[in-house]
């Protein structure tokens, strides 16, 4: 098992921590890391050693090697395509690999015949929960949004009563009760602001009122149905009427925080350039999805954009920015992961691909020298 450091630009997190190598260690794998692979994530080298991993040194021949004989590499986001091209056919590659529209990715990891894990694929079900690497990175995007709408804020969060007076508590509106949207909503209920949530999805409102939130419920002309948990194609009438109600909401809020997202499609554009003008001065937006599209206009990732005092956070890589957690959370995701891919007869450690497990058949993207979720990876070409 080898895990290498992150190369990407501003990604401090790490697939494997000394906990999860010590745990997998256990149950027969044997672990190398790279030098400094963790040390973003505040987990030195001298840990991995104690808990029993391999640490070798960056570019060093030993290393190479390593890649070359891998049975399995672990990683956040895909390695360069030098490294890839050290992969042996038959290893296993498992991360978060961006598959929708990933064809080049995909066509080396084909020709090269490495069998890959993208964990952006991993089915919606009951016994996947403990896997699920999107929800416990973004539970940690939806915390973190809160803090830097805070911050950019000007002026309290909190009800305060003071001997000059009475200062009202901060009003935030988020958009989307998912994952992202109720951590946020838990996080900025702690700090102390009234929230407002706003979710085509009925069964939303039960969830949002639990933690504290107060549901704007759609327009009343209609109410979508949802398939799978995800909203139908509503009537233009409907879509007129909810952009008015946001507008509304949106001129009285003073953070908002955006969190939807459509995997492997554009985000939806949910605040437009006329409804950003209704805005106070001061307030603040943080788009989650701005990686994807944005659900703002004028979000740009990375970077906040001041527009007529309006401050447009355009938060693209945030789980990165608690690396700690973010990494152990992960890293525990992972390694429930594997342990299903692990024989459970006490036999030598070797990973089982079984495409009839809906686990693997949902996140295994090539395998045997094929791609086997070609839609994702071609679209229509496929």
């Amino acid at each position: 098992m080898l895990v290498p450091r992150e190369r990407q630009p501003g990604e401090a997190r790490v697939a494997a921590t000394p906990e999860t190598v010590k745990r997998l260690a256990a149950r027969g794998l044997r672990f190398v890391v790279e030098a400094g692979a963790g040390e973003a994530a505040g987990f030195v080298d001298h840990d991995y050693q104690a808990a029993g991993a391999q640490v070798l040194e960056s570019g060093s021949e030993a290393l190479q090697q390593v890649w070359s004989r891998a049975d399995a590499v672990l990683c956040v986001q895909a390695p360069a395509a030098e490294q890839l091209a050290l992969m042996k056919q038959g290893g296993v590659l498992a991360g978060l690999l961006a598959p929708y529209g990933a064809r080049q990715l995909v066509d080396q990891l084909v020709q090269g015949g490495v069998s890959a894990l993208t964990l952006e694929l991993l089915p919606r079900i009951s016994r996947a929960q403990s896997m699920d690497v999107l929800s416990s990175q973004a539970n940690i995007a939806g915390y973190k949004a809160v803090l830097l709408a805070s911050a950019a804020l000007d002026r309290y969060v909190p009800m305060l009563m003071t001997a000059a007076g009475t200062i009202q508590a901060a009003r935030a509106l988020i958009l989307g009760a998912g994952v992202a949207g109720l951590q946020a909503l838990a996080t900025a209920r702690r700090l102390g602001a009234v929230v407002y949530v706003s979710d085509v999805r009925p069964a939303a409102k039960e969830q949002v009122e639990s933690l504290g939130g107060r549901f704007i419920d759609p327009p009343e002309q209609e109410k979508p149905a949802e398939v799978g948990g995800y909203a139908k194609q509503a009537s233009e009438s409907f879509l007129a009427a909810q952009r008015q109600q946001l507008a509304d909401q949106l001129a009285l809020a003073d953070m908002v925080i955006c969190t939807a997202q459509v995997p492997g499609r554009p985000a939806p554009r949910l605040i437009s350039e006329d409804m950003l003008d209704g805005m106070r001065p001061g307030s603040v937006v943080v788009d989650l999805a701005v990686a994807s599209g944005g659900n703002c206009a004028g979000t740009v990732p990375g970077e906040t954009v001041i527009r007529k005092g309006v401050q447009l956070i355009g938060a693209d890589q945030l789980p990165s920015s608690v690396p700690n957690h973010a990494s152990a959370l992960y890293a525990r995701n992972l390694a429930t992961l594997l342990e299903q891919l692990l024989p459970g007869d006490g036999s030598e450690a070797s990973f089982v691909l079984d495409t009839e497990d809906p686990i693997v058949d949902g996140c295994l993207l090539t395998h045997g020298g094929q791609c086997r979720h070609r839609v994702v990876v071609y679209g229509e070409d496929a």
